[in-house]
């Protein structure tokens, strides 16, 4: 997969491209809006990570662009700008995905594997930005995890996670019903380099088991924890 990084903070853009390259994909990095709007339309990526606050011309003027000329490579937007209104205009705009700065590599990786699974799919393929474990749903875009509280149907319930909720709830969701150690989800969640509180895993597991149903997580013991299908 070939992929093209619009972003002008040179700091962040080698940092993306390492972590790409290390995880095998091929990418080139352009730092205005203008070489990224001729490189994204020559048809030589399948997509585009496209910084919104670019010299030149913004991402969303970019993305206005691509679209107007027909060009459907996919667009992962990412900015600074928290605000749903830069959110809303860039995904209605045409944008595939969307994340905001700061944000963990792991996070950006697993939506770039998901563009990847759905470019390899087939054209008539239904690809989709929800990771399951039963009734457990989790939207990539907008970090709402959806499930039946009790187990059962009709009575489906919509939670909103913070970042590292999101993050921790999509290691769990792509590593299903296998033991995840503490070290293992305190490196995926927040980094090798993280030197807080060395209890902080667990206050996340007990924060998912509050908005998702403590029966989803279980502790192993002298291991870690496992999520599974409390229906199962």
């Amino acid at each position: 997969m070939r992929i093209l990084i619009a972003e002008d903070e040179a700091r962040i853009a080698r940092f993306v491209e390492r972590g790409l390259k290390a995880n095998g994909f091929a990418s080139t990095v352009v730092e205005d809006g203008i070489s990224a709007l001729d490189l994204a339309s020559s048809g030589d990526f399948d997509l585009l990570i496209l910084d919104v606050g670019l010299p030149r011309m913004d991402g969303f003027q970019v993305l206005k662009a691509l679209r107007e000329m027909d060009v459907d490579i996919p667009i992962l937007m990412v900015t600074a700008r928290t605000g749903v209104d830069d959110t809303v205009q860039g995904l209605e705009n045409g944008a595939n995905d969307y994340i905001a700065k700061p944000f963990r590599f792991e996070e950006l990786l697993a939506r770039v594997k998901l563009r990847a699974r759905e470019a390899t799919a087939g054209a008539g393929s239904v690809s989709s930005d929800v990771l399951e474990l039963g009734d457990l749903g989790l939207d990539l875009r907008t970090r709402i995890a959806t499930f039946a509280p009790d187990g059962g149907e009709g009575s489906e319930r919509s939670v909103e996670l913070s970042s590292r909720e999101f993050t921790m709830a999509r290691v769990f969701l792509e590593n299903p019903n296998q033991v995840l150690t503490r070290d293992l989800l305190l490196s995926k969640v927040w980094g090798y380099d993280y030197d807080g509180a060395s209890n902080v895993v667990d206050v996340y597991v007990g924060y998912l088991r509050g908005k998702l149903g403590a029966k989803r997580l279980m502790t192993v013991r002298g291991a870690g924890y496992k999520l599974v299908d409390p229906r199962a």
